[in-house]
């Protein structure tokens, strides 16, 4: 096993399954049996999800919302989805602890960082909802922030992609597949991973990156292995 420590970044649209809108059971679960295949080796997992298939703040701001509202309605739509992960990870006996930037004590616990590395040297999968519990921050800065605060070796980022691409694979046919690729390259070439403050933040802490198709079967394994898969970014 190459990485002991992961912090697996998912989309709230990759819950969605085939569906337009909210959570498919049969992916949420497909997901599920994926972590626990790694965590059954011995890998940390934690795990940061987006709100997209729920809510989307800037959408929102887009339309005339209050910015500020829409990305609170936003960190609630994470806490919605980490509580459907949590549920169907426990189904399946991976023992899993919620913790949410924002207190809500009724339903998960708040995020404490040394609370957090505990639970993953126990064994326990960790779930990190309500991104920073700030405005303004995507869930891509809050997985970044979490994988540091936690020391994990990467962030694997589960996509609908097989890695990173010169462009958008599913709108262009000529586009070409990087396998690695440096942090540097990433800036020069106008690339979009992840937004600029989550892909900087990762770069002046020296993490890793790795943008895989989490539809993959076995993918996640294969990322956890260090197998040839999808794109590492590294320095």
């Amino acid at each position: 096993m190459k990485y002991k420590r992961i912090l697996l970044k998912l989309s709230g649209e990759a819950l969605m399954g085939d569906g337009e809108f909210g959570i498919s059971p049969a992916k949420i679960e497909e997901y599920a049996k994926d972590v626990q295949t790694v965590v059954a080796l011995g890998c940390e997992v934690a795990i940061v999800i987006g709100g997209g298939n729920i809510f989307r703040g800037v959408q929102a701001a887009n339309s005339g919302m209050d910015r500020v509202q829409g990305d609170y309605m936003g960190m609630l739509a994470t806490v919605i989805n980490g509580l459907a992960l949590q549920s169907s990870l426990e189904d399946i006996n991976v023992k899993t602890r919620l913790m949410t930037a924002i207190k809500m004590d009724e339903i998960a616990e708040p995020f404490i960082r040394r609370r957090a590395v505990r639970h993953l040297e126990r064994g326990r999968v960790v779930i990190f909802s309500a991104g920073t519990g700030n405005p303004y921050f995507t869930t891509d800065t809050a997985a970044a922030l979490r994988a540091i605060e936690i020391e994990a070796d990467i962030i694997l980022k589960g996509t609908r992609v097989d890695g990173i691409y010169t462009a958008d694979p599913e709108k262009d046919v000529n586009a070409i597949k990087f396998n690695t690729i440096s942090f540097d390259e990433v800036y020069q070439k106008g690339l979009s991973i992840m937004d600029m403050t989550a892909f900087t933040l990762c770069n002046e802490n020296k993490l890793p990156i790795m943008v895989f198709n989490m539809n993959t079967p076995d993918n996640l394994l294969n990322a956890v292995m260090g197998k040839d898969i999808g794109t590492l970014v590294t320095l």
